[in-house]
Formats: C-alpha cells, structure tokens, sequence
C-alpha cells in the first residue's frame, strides 16, 4: 500500500513539473475555470497595455486610443473565445494543435519556434523594465546584474506549472489592486497636466479617426494575436463540465482586462500627465511603491511569458531533434536566452520584431482557427479532430504552411507601408484574412492529404 502511494505521488509530481507540455491535458488534471482565468490575468494586467493607452493618447488622441482599445478588445476576444474552445475541447495548446491543423508535425515546429522566440523577447523585455526600475532607485546597482537577477528570478515560480502559477496570481493580485489604486487616487489629487475633458485630449496636427485611428489600429493589432494564442495554454485545462462557461471566461476576459480595461486606466493616466511610461507617473506619484508596483506587474506576466516559452520550446525539440529532457529544462533554458537578449540590447531592435510578430501571430490564429471550425466542419476536409502524435503525422502540410508563409510575408510587406497608409495600420489583420482563405483554397486543393498518415486507434476528443 505505501509503495502504491509513494508511485502515486511520484506521478503527482511528474505531472506538476511537466504539465503536458507534449500531450493532450487528461480530465483528471483540468481545473476551475476562474482558477485558470486567474492565471491569464497575469499577463492581462501588465504594464505594457496601460502604456499602450497613455503612449496612443498623448500621441494620437484619447478618442484614437478609445476606439483602437475598443477594436482589439473585439478582435482578441473574438479570436481568444475561439482558440478557448478548440483548445478546451481538444485539451492541446496551439502548439500541439497545430501538428494536425494543418502545418505537419515538422511545419508545426517551426511556428512553435517562431512562437518560442517571441516570449524570449518579451521575457527580455518584462526583465528590462524591472532592472531599469530598480537600477533608478539604487544607481550603485549595475543594470547588468539586475538584469540577470530578474531575468533568473522568475525560474522557481515556474517549476510546477499551471497549478503554482494560479497561487502565484491569487496571491499577487490584491497586492496589484492596491497599488493600483493608491497611483489612481493619488493623480486624482494633483492638477492634471491637460486640464479640459478627457476626450477632448488631441495632439496639434492630429484628427479624430483618419491617419489617426488607423495608426492605433496598427498598434493594437500587433499585440491581438499574442492574446489570442497565449489562451490556447491555459485554457486546454478548462473542465469539461465548466466547458461553456470557461471558454467564455478564459477566451474572453483576458482581452476585455488587457486592452479595455487597462488601456483605458492608461487613457486616463496618460491625459493627466501628459506621459506616456506607466513606470515614471507610478513613481511621481507613489514613490517607491510605484517602483513596487512596476516590478510586480512585470514579475506577473514574466511568469506566464517564461511558461508559455518552455511549452514551445519543449515541442520544437521534442520534434525535430527528438530531445525530450523535460519542461523543467526549457523554463532555465527560456530565462536564460532571456538575459542573454537583455545583455545583448534587444530593447534597440523592438520595432521590426514587434512589426513582424504582430502579423505572423494574427496568421496563425487564423489558420487554426478557420482549420478547427471551417476545414473540419463545415468542409469535412480531413479528421475532424487534433492529431498530435508523430508515428500519425506527415512531416508537413501545404495547408497550414503555405498559408502562414504568404500571408506573413505580404502582410509584413504591408505593415512597412509598402502597400498604402491603410494596410499598413491593418497589416496584420490584413494578413489574417489572406491566412484564412488560403487555408480554405489549399485544404479544398489537397482534399486533406496530408492531415494524417495513418489512423490512430484510439479515439480522440473532436476539434469542435
């Protein structure tokens, strides 16, 4: 009996460390579905999406920045309820899914790569900002081993996957509320530096809408599919008996926290003081609990950027090189490319990195979905479930591939401004309806061909 519990626990354990990061998420290991929204609120509350509002208000207009918030709030959520569903069904994040959705189980690689990468950079650029932040306080502090210090920090607090990570954001979070409040109720008190009507906030030379708004657009966009896929990590853990009402809640409140609540808090801010860095009006105005609360905010989503990046990781080596040392192994490894970023100045290249991701992951987005609800269903092109397992798979698929390489490459194209002010705002939306058609045209071109080598024995959940 004792040797049954001790193997019991030990699987316990292996499965808190690994989270299933290669496999389908079993019903035994699911979870609440406010306990996982809990989670995504983490990345939902960050700096970055306050410092989005102030930056788009100060520059284009507090009206602009309203109806861009309100736009990807739409988008994001309409993206992230459908990436919640297909992933709650089918227990697979879009790393997994995208092996059987149409890119191959080598295809899948490299966006998984692609993927991987991006949540380097922001781990590098969530690390940054807190060395800065500190290094502002404590000069004597060089802003290297701060960087390594914050970039290694967030390594224990992910060693046990999901599960830590939701204590983690239970207990963070009223301290986040707090301090939020104090900076809101201490700018309330000072003479704002713009003293009319919030929305009458318009830089010289600035128009409600036009050039404007689409320039906000544009911004907005390159942060929508981010959102969108980053559901697809926590929300394959959502119970099956909490489906509908997780998919809704973890698909949605993310983008409803992210881009309207806390862009219009950054609206707000932004109006008063005329600023448009979160991390010095925090610090006018409370001080050192304003370097406290950059740092905490940072902390809460570096979190979720370094889980997200060991997942990705673990698949792509998992599948080109068969190397499966562990998730564990990528959470060090994720931190550690990190600091390396950091050291090497990655906050100077951020435009055409942004510019690219933005686009490249709205088209992902797209592609899985229009394969889940489009190929799958209404075409019946294919099997109409996720198969993720190698031995089933052809190494690449046309569909998914293709469509994800013309769409990137057109609308990176565009969002350069080589095809007119207007698509350059909606570049990577833009892109995200060439992805979705393409997909369409190549699955009805290759009649499903390549979506499976051979059949599974084993039945699998359906993708919708």
């Amino acid at each position: 009996m004792t040797e049954v519990i001790s193997k019991n626990e030990k699987i316990g354990k292996k499965e808190k460390k690994e989270d299933y990061a290669l496999e389908r998420v079993p019903e035994h290991y699911r979870m609440n579905w406010w306990s996982i929204t809990n989670v995504t609120l983490g990345v939902a509350t960050a700096m970055l999406f306050m410092q989005m509002g102030s930056l788009m208000t100060v520059s284009f207009g507090a009206v602009n920045a309203l109806l861009a918030e309100i736009y990807a709030t739409i988008v994001a959520g309409i993206l992230g309820i459908g990436i919640a569903y297909i992933a709650g069904k089918s227990g697979l994040n879009v790393n997994l899914m995208a092996r059987g959705g149409g890119f191959g189980y080598i295809g899948a690689s490299i966006t998984s790569l692609i993927y991987a990468l991006n949540f380097i950079m922001y781990c590098a650029i969530e690390g940054a900002i807190m060395a800065y932040a500190v290094h502002e306080f404590i000069p004597s502090l060089p802003v290297w081993a701060l960087m390594i210090f914050f970039g290694f920090a967030v390594v224990p607090f992910n060693w046990f996957g999901v599960k830590q990570l939701d204590k983690l954001q239970k207990w963070t979070l009223p301290l986040f509320v707090i301090l939020l409040g104090a900076g809101m109720v201490a700018a309330a008190r000072i003479e704002p530096a713009y003293t009319g009507s919030l929305w009458g906030v318009l830089p010289e030379g600035m128009a409600v809408g036009g050039a404007s708004l689409i320039t906000c657009i544009g911004i907005m966009n390159g942060l929508v599919g981010i959102i969108a896929l980053l559901i697809s990590d926590y929300a394959r853990f959502i119970k099956p008996g909490q489906f509908k009402m997780g998919v809704i809640m973890v698909g949605f409140i993310p983008a409803l926290v992210c881009f309207f609540i806390m862009g219009l808090i950054g609206i707000w801010f932004g109006a008063r003081f005329m600023q448009e860095n979160p991390g010095i009006y925090f610090v006018q105005l409370i001080g050192v609990f304003g370097a406290l609360f950059t740092i905490l905010t940072q902390l809460r989503i570096n979190i979720t950027n370094l889980y997200s990046g060991s997942l990705s990781l673990a698949n792509f080596f998992e599948n080109v090189f068969h190397f499966k040392p562990g998730r564990n192994f990528w959470v060090f490894f994720t931190a550690t490319a990190a600091v390396i970023s950091m050291l090497l100045g990655v906050m100077d290249h951020l435009g055409p990195l942004l510019t690219f991701q933005g686009v490249f992951l709205f088209a992902w987005a797209a592609i899985v979905i229009c394969d889940a609800f489009i190929v799958k269903k209404v075409l019946k092109i294919g099997p109409d479930y996720f198969e993720y397992r190698q031995a089933y798979l052809y190494a690449w698929n046309p569909v998914g591939v293709i469509s994800l390489i013309i769409s990137s490459v057109v609308g990176t194209i565009a969002a350069f401004g080589w095809m007119g002010s207007f698509l350059e705002g909606f570049a990577a939306f833009f892109a995200g309806i060439i992805a979705f058609i393409l997909t369409i045209v190549l699955a009805m071109a290759t009649q499903g061909k390549y979506y499976l080598k051979k059949e599974g024995q084993d039945a699998m959940p359906r993708a919708n």
